[in-house]
C-alpha cells in the first residue's frame, strides 16, 4: 500500500507567486497550440459535447480566437451541416458561395437560405456564370412562391463586382464608396470565383484575433468515434472542409480505439487528427506513436461525468496532465486539459501542469451559443445540460430493439442557469489565465511550464483560498 501513487487534482494545490517582472495582465501572449498545425490566440476550446458546441458555439469560439469542436451524436449530414456553417460564417473570400439557378423559386429559395442560414444567393447559369443577386429583403412582401429567381434578382449588369484578386484593401474601399453588403467576384469570362460580405470586412477589425485558415475561413474541429460509421462520417467531413477531427471515446487506450485512430490516421492526410481520451503515460505514448497531432487528457474529471463513482476508474486530472505532458512535450503534441476545471484559476493551473490548451464544458453550457432552449423554472432561467453518456443521452441514441435495462449511465443531466453571451464568458476566463500567467512571471505559456511552481495543500488551505466567514451580496 505504500506504494501507491498520489493523484492531485486542482483543489489539491496552487501555484507558488514568483518575483514577477509583468508589470500588466495585457503584457501576458495566451497563444498556443491545439494540435501540430493549429495555433489559437487563446488557450481555450469549447467541447464536444452535445448541450455545449454547434456551429454557434463553434463561431463564437473561433472569431474570440479559440475553436470549437462540434459534437458527434447527430446524423452524419447533420454534422457535415454544422460544419458546413461555421466554415460559410466567415472568410474574408468566401470560395464557394450559396447559389440558386434562375429558375428557382420563391418558395424554394426561402426553403434553402433558412436550411442553409444566409440571407442572399448568387443567381448562376448552368456554367456559373453571374446572372444576379437575390436577397431575403427581395421576397420580404412576396406572397406568391411560385416567382421564379429570375423575376426577382438584381440583374448582374446592376451589381457591384470586383475581380478574383481583389485585396482585403481595394474591397474595403468598394465598400465605403458604393455602400453594398455583397460583393460577387468574378473571373474573367465572367464565372463566380467567390464572395466578400461587409460584414466579414468589419469582423477582420472587430476580431483579429480570430482563428482563421488560409482563406480566412473560422476553423472549426468536429467529432468521430470509434465504431461504426466512423470513418464514413470522417471522410464526410474532410470533405465539408473541417480543419481537425477529434477522436470521442471516454477511454481511447483500448484495442478498438488505437485501431480506430490508426485507420482514421491514414484517412486524415489533410486535417489533423486529435486522440483522446487518455490519463495516463503509456496511453499517451502509444497515440503519439500512431501520428496523433493532439491528445486529450481527462478521464472522469468533468462536473457531469460520473465515470470515476459508476467504474471506479479514473486518475485525478492535474495528475494525469502533469504524467501525459512529460510525454508530448518531448514529442511536440499539444495537449487538451479536458475537464476538472471549477475555478478560474483551474485554467492556470491546468496550463502549467503542461497543457496547452483546456476544453471547457460547463463553463459554456446555459449561454445563448449552447444549443437548446430556454427554460423557466421557479422563475429562473436554465438550460439543460448532459453528459454523452448520461441515461437520456444514451438513450437517445439507442436502437429501438435494445432493453433500457441495458443502460449503465456515467453521465449525469441537469439544469445550469442561463448565462448569456459566451463571449463574456471567454473573456472573464481569458482574464483569470492571464491574471495567474502574471502571478507566476509568465508572459508566455511556454514560460508558464518552466516557471510554474506547485504546491499541495490541506483541506484548510483549500477552504481558506475561498470566500469564508462573509455572507455574499
Amino acid at each position: 500500500m505504500k506504494t501507491l501513487p498520489l493523484g492531485l487534482a486542482y483543489d489539491d494545490v496552487l501555484l507558488v507567486p514568483q518575483k514577477s517582472r509583468i508589470q500588466s495582465r495585457s503584457d501576458v501572449i495566451t497563444k498556443t497550440k491545439l494540435s501540430r498545425n493549429i495555433s489559437l490566440a487563446i488557450p481555450f476550446v469549447s467541447s464536444n459535447v452535445d448541450t455545449v458546441t454547434e456551429s454557434a458555439m463553434a463561431i463564437t469560439m473561433a472569431k474570440l480566437g479559440g475553436i470549437g469542436i462540434i459534437h458527434r451524436f447527430m446524423t452524419i449530414d447533420r454534422e457535415v451541416e454544422e460544419v458546413t456553417r461555421v466554415k460559410r460564417s466567415e472568410g474574408f473570400i468566401m470560395g464557394t458561395p450559396f447559389t440558386l439557378s434562375p429558375d428557382h423559386t420563391v418558395g424554394e429559395a426561402r426553403k434553402r437560405m433558412k436550411q442553409q442560414r444566409v440571407s442572399s444567393a448568387i443567381i448562376v447559369d448552368r456554367n456559373k456564370r453571374v446572372l444576379g443577386l437575390v436577397s431575403d429583403r427581395d421576397m420580404w412582401f412576396l406572397s406568391d412562391n411560385a416567382i421564379r429567381m429570375v423575376d426577382v434578382m438584381t440583374p448582374a449588369a446592376k451589381l457591384i463586382t470586383a475581380d478574383v484578386n481583389v485585396s482585403l484593401k481595394e474591397a474595403r474601399e468598394i465598400f465605403r464608396k458604393h455602400k453594398v453588403e455583397k460583393l460577387p467576384l468574378l473571373r474573367k469570362d465572367g464565372v463566380l470565383g467567390g464572395l466578400i460580405t461587409s460584414r466579414t470586412v468589419l469582423n477582420e477589425d472587430i476580431y483579429p484575433q480570430a482563428t482563421k485558415d488560409g482563406k480566412g475561413r473560422l476553423m472549426v474541429g468536429a467529432a468521430v468515434g470509434v465504431v461504426g460509421d466512423y470513418l464514413e462520417r470522417a471522410e464526410a467531413l474532410i470533405k465539408a472542409k473541417v480543419d481537425v477531427i477529434v477522436v470521442d471515446i471516454a477511454h481511447v487506450h483500448s484495442a478498438h480505439g488505437l485501431q480506430a485512430v490508426k485507420k482514421l490516421r491514414r484517412l486524415c492526410k489533410s486535417v489533423d487528427l486529435i486522440g483522446g481520451n487518455i490519463a495516463t503515460p503509456q496511453a499517451a505514448r502509444d497515440l503519439i506513436r500512431l501520428g496523433v497531432d493532439g491528445l486529450k487528457v481527462g478521464i472522469g474529471p468533468g462536473g457531469i461525468c460520473i465515470t470515476r463513482m459508476v467504474a471506479g476508474v479514473g486518475v485525478p486530472q492535474l495528475s494525469a496532465i502533469m504524467m501525459c505532458s512529460k510525454i508530448s512535450q518531448n514529442a511536440h503534441v499539444p495537449l487538451i486539459a479536458d475537464g476538472g476545471t471549477n475555478y478560474p484559476g483551474d485554467m492556470t493551473k491546468a496550463l502549467a501542469a503542461g497543457a496547452s490548451n483546456v476544453m471547457i464544458t460547463g463553463w459554456l453550457a446555459g449561454t445563448d451559443e449552447s444549443p437548446g432552449s430556454i427554460i423557466l423554472r421557479k422563475g429562473q432561467k436554465f438550460k439543460v445540460h448532459r453528459g454523452a453518456a448520461s441515461f437520456t443521452a444514451v438513450a437517445s441514441r439507442m436502437p429501438i430493439e435494445k432493453e433500457l435495462e441495458e443502460i449503465v449511465p456515467e453521465g449525469i443531466e441537469s439544469f445550469v442557469p442561463y448565462k448569456g453571451s459566451a463571449k463574456d464568458v471567454i473573456h472573464q476566463l481569458v482574464g483569470a489565465v492571464k491574471s495567474g500567467m502574471s502571478y507566476c512571471d509568465a508572459s508566455t505559456i511556454t514560460e508558464l511550464w518552466k516557471h510554474a511552481q506547485f504546491m499541495q495543500i490541506t483541506t484548510a488551505g483549500f477552504r481558506e483560498s475561498t470566500q469564508h466567514n462573509v455572507e455574499e451580496m
